[in-house]
């Protein structure tokens, strides 16, 4: 047995302990990035399937122009030139979905992927991101990250484990008191004997391997601190990034949701105008293609918004349960 009287022994321990520690935060923060995946491309494929409903139905209103202008035409109100130019209008629409087919295919496979599951079947039900609201997570004190970003932890955990490493060197200077036990049969007494040898040894030359290792230990605390330092600078400056982003995002969907609001009524206008003949057939073209636009950089700026509400959770180190990211939606993900 080896006494430990310098704290070698618990030094060492302690320092295996604190990796152990810091592993376990690796996983923690594994689990987290993963999370935010699974919720970015969620979010992607609502999106996306928004984005496919939109150009359909723009291009049945396109349609149901294209059915009216080729009436005028046949009664000789316009010209075939008419005909083709709306003709065209609708196909660009329709040659919009094919590319968005393609689009929440991948992100779907992904994220079939992502949650373990077969991408063959996989699909999920709901109604896009209408009926989701942006979360909106509490950013608290700075300090907090210090105890909810688990990356910090492990930064912190391995800075720990590195400081013991320097006790267990500098005990390693220092002489070993080993105890054996032996133990023997007193033929008198009809018992038995145990007794205590005690050995005291003193390293006496190690060819600098003992400083080596004290200055590496001591070098590898430096090393660490630096890097936790950086961490937690870096932790700081993703926070303040994801939320700026989160608050720019809130006036650009604000704004591209008034443009939406005034391409609408315009192509509404549009297009009664139009059947009552006080209008030309170029500004309808043009209000029905600003309306696809505005609208469709509409759904783009929302899923802008909520990938930046993700970012935020994972800067801040918080969870993306379903109730924390999505309390209100009903979509649920299925597959076989």
């Amino acid at each position: 047995y080896e006494v430990d009287f310098w704290g070698k022994q618990r030094a060492a321990a302690d320092s295996a302990d604190a990796l152990a520690n810091a592993t376990v935060f690796d996983a923690q923060t594994l689990r987290m990035s993963l999370s935010a995946s699974i919720a970015d491309r969620y979010f992607e494929v609502l999106s996306l399937e928004d984005r496919l409903r939109l150009a359909q139905s723009i291009a049945d209103d396109a349609r149901q122009v294209l059915d009216l202008v080729e009436v005028q035409a046949s009664q000789g109100a316009v010209s075939n030139l008419e005909v083709a130019q709306q003709r065209n209008a609708m196909q660009t629409f329709e040659a919009a979905m094919p590319a968005l087919h393609q689009q929440r295919d991948l992100a779907l496979y992904q994220l079939a992927v992502l949650v373990g599951a077969q991408p063959e079947g996989f699909h999920l039900q709901g109604n896009g991101l209408k009926t989701l609201q942006v979360p909106q997570p509490s950013t608290g004190l700075p300090i907090g990250l210090l105890r909810q970003r688990p990356d910090i932890q492990a930064a912190e955990a391995r800075l720990k484990s590195a400081n013991f490493d320097v006790g267990v060197a500098r005990a390693a200077f220092l002489p070993n008191l080993s105890l054996d036990l032996l133990g023997g049969i007193d033929t008198l007494a009809g018992g038995q004997i145990w007794s205590a040898i005690g050995t005291l040894s003193q390293p006496v030359f190690a060819g600098g391997q003992l400083k080596g290792q004290l200055h590496f230990d001591q070098a590898h605390v430096q090393e660490l601190a630096s890097s936790y330092r950086e961490s937690i600078i870096e932790a700081l400056q993703d926070v303040e990034t994801q939320l700026s982003a989160a608050r720019e995002l809130d006036k650009s969907y604000a704004l591209n949701q008034s443009a939406v609001d005034s391409a609408r009524e315009a192509a509404r206008l549009a297009q009664v105008r139009y059947r009552l003949g006080s209008t030309d057939f170029q500004t309808l073209l043009i209000v029905e293609r600003t309306q696809y636009q505005a609208e469709d950089t509409l759904l783009q700026v929302r899923l802008q918004h909520f990938q930046a509400a993700v970012g935020l959770f994972r800067a801040l180190g918080g969870d993306f349960s379903p109730d924390t990211l999505a309390s209100n939606s009903s979509a649920q993900v299925a597959h076989p």
